[in-house]
């Protein structure tokens, strides 16, 4: 009885020790293994608190306009969407290499059709409690565990392609078979006929529409993510609200204060959670550059933007410039013109406006940032893209510009005060201050005065679309691309493709909101160019493709290509990916050194 009763104390005492643990942070297990009367036994407890976490202040910039992965189009609902979600595939943050992630490995049929992938068993779906606090695991009705299967994946990429979710990034999956003619509505066919299909609970089949080596790139994308169909069903477009959505990826989503601010925290249950260091990360909204960068500077954020007007101070500041960092980045800087829109809807008009964008000038004054002119789409680091020295791309001549547009008037009998054109970016300081520049330039070198106008990001987004009425959309509008993969087709195709693509140039379109559009030489070689094995081959028409779009129907004005410029605190180790998502659950933190320096 003697010995019991030691051993009884011995426990409680290491338990006790366990959770008297300093720090803050609620909620974990840990246990210790003792010999207690000559016996090995494990002790496990709950501690009352543990270390304080590790947290992460960073800008998402805007408020994101979506947490659905069949409904995101922009960077920073990418960047929130790929930390809680798992896609079949990810892309390494470094090197963009394809790697495994829900998917062990993968299949490729002889002729190139058919994508089999081999999936994890062990991720499990989980949703946040807001009325404790805690991170749940997911059960179904009969009280079963969820994990993330082939079912998800079949069901959240034909939810994508259903026309009725109103996808608008859902002809990134027009490779699969019967992709396209499901979500434009064709009769005859339905999601039935859709090439992706669960073999098994953890295997998953896709069937394209031609070979695509580029394939296991797309199944990374968040419009092909598992989702959770249980909960989308039952809350409708309510799902991706705290407390409401499920997730499976390594952090979960705890709040969200619309227009100010969004808290993500570890995904306990996520089975490589070992892998990650950050335990919470807190996102403002901060739309103004100038107030993030004031709040980087004060502490508060951990990395941001370098506003264009502070760049030189940067780089002058002993401290900041050994903060600063300047790299290329797979994005390209475009203006669009609404190709069906009058004055745009004529050739000599567009050219007139494109011959005198002094890209160079705008560089050197203005953006200061090592960016590069760009005389076409498709930046360094993407296949098929022609070469730098190929001279596409419409050139910086005034004269000729003037002589275009005289041209176009007399034709119409009209006057450069007769010219009613509004340019439109979405709000931002910096594409105020290019698009500042650049309407001087217009104003200067062709005597034509350009309203500026701005939106809301996610506004922005709808009013720029091709199925806004044509009386609601400007003439000429600031976009952006990034690479989702490293392919010409991410870009030439699925950006400007009239028939395939998002076409917010309205090319070829035949009514204002291009319900029917007619092909052009450039959507014809595109719709070739992705079907073509050899890569030669391929490259020839992606090259005479970007040089039609850019020169001959100059039905855009490619800027510039980005350079990344952001600073970042030292002591933290984050990546800057070209291509996808930025990753928050690989960076770093070295917490002392943060609480020292935020004291």
């Amino acid at each position: 009885m003697k010995t019991k009763s030691l051993s009884i104390v011995a426990l409680l005492l290491i338990a006790s020790m366990i959770m008297t643990a300093c720090g803050t942070q609620q909620g974990a297990v840990e246990t210790v293994v003792v010999e207690v009367g000559g016996e090995t036994v494990v002790v496990t407890a709950t501690p009352k608190a543990m270390k304080e976490p590790v947290v992460l202040d960073i800008n998402l910039g805007t408020e994101p306009p979506t947490a659905d992965p069949s409904l995101a189009t922009d960077t920073t609902s990418v960047d929130v969407i790929g930390n809680l979600f798992m896609g079949l595939t990810r892309l390494n943050q470094t090197t963009a290499e394809v790697i495994p992630y829900l998917a062990t490995d993968w299949s490729i049929s002889d002729d190139g059709l058919v994508y089999t992938f081999n999936m994890r068993s062990d991720i499990p779906w989980v949703q946040f409690n807001t009325s404790t606090g805690a991170v749940d695991l997911v059960y179904d009705d009969a009280g079963n565990q969820r994990f993330v299967n082939a079912h998800d994946v079949e069901y959240g990429v034909k939810r994508t392609i259903d026309p009725e979710t109103a996808s608008t990034y859902a002809y990134v999956l027009y490779i699969i078979k019967n992709a396209q003619p499901v979500n434009e509505g064709e009769e005859g066919v339905t999601l039935d006929d859709v090439g992706v299909k669960a073999i098994d609970d953890y295997t998953v089949e896709f069937t394209l529409e031609t070979p695509a080596g580029f394939f296991p790139t797309i199944a990374s994308m968040w419009v092909a993510e598992p989702m959770p169909q249980w909960t989308i069903e039952a809350a409708a477009e309510k799902w991706t609200e705290p407390g409401t959505i499920v997730t499976n990826g390594p952090y979960v989503m705890t709040e969200w204060v619309h227009g100010s601010e969004m808290t993500f925290v570890k995904n306990p249950y996520w089975p490589d959670a070992d892998t990650v260091q950050i335990d919470e990360v807190h996102a403002l909204m901060i739309v103004e550059t100038s107030t993030a960068f004031a709040l980087y500077e004060n502490g508060e954020l951990d990395t941001t933007p370098v506003p264009l007007p502070e760049i030189d101070r940067v780089k002058a500041d002993p401290v900041l410039s050994a903060e600063y960092l300047q790299a290329p980045d797979a994005c390209t800087y475009y203006y669009g013109f609404v190709n069906n829109k009058p004055p745009m809807d004529d050739v000599r008009v567009r050219k007139a406006f494109a011959m005198t964008v002094d890209k160079q000038s705008l560089i050197d004054n203005v953006l200061k940032g090592g960016q590069k002119p760009a005389g076409f789409f498709a930046p360094p680091g993407i296949f098929g893209r022609p070469d730098d020295d190929s001279g596409i791309g419409l050139p910086y001549d005034p004269a000729a510009a003037n002589a275009l547009l005289d041209e176009y008037l007399t034709e119409k009998g009209i006057t450069r005060a007769d010219l009613d054109i509004t340019l439109m970016h979405n709000t931002s300081e910096g594409h105020a201050a290019i698009a500042a520049a650049i309407q001087q330039m217009w104003l200067d070198n062709l005597g034509v005065n350009v309203k500026v106008e701005n939106q809301e990001w996610s506004v922005y987004l709808v009013t720029v679309g091709k199925d806004t009425p044509l009386a609601d959309v400007p003439q000429i509008f600031r976009m952006g691309w990034c690479a989702d993969y490293a392919d010409e087709n991410n870009w030439v195709y699925e950006v400007f493709n009239n028939d395939a693509g998002a076409n917010r140039l309205r090319r070829g379109c035949v009514d204002d909101t291009c319900q029917e559009v007619v092909p052009q030489e450039f959507d014809n070689l595109t719709e070739e160019a992705r079907s073509l094995q050899d890569p030669a081959e391929r490259k020839a028409d992606y090259t005479e493709a970007e040089r039609l779009l850019s020169e001959v129907e100059a039905a855009y004005i490619p800027i510039y290509f980005y350079t990344i410029n952001q600073v970042n605190k030292p002591y933290l180790t984050r990546y800057n990916p070209t291509v996808g998502a930025n990753g928050w659950y690989e960076w770093k933190i070295d917490w002392a050194a943060k609480q020292a320096a935020t004291q």
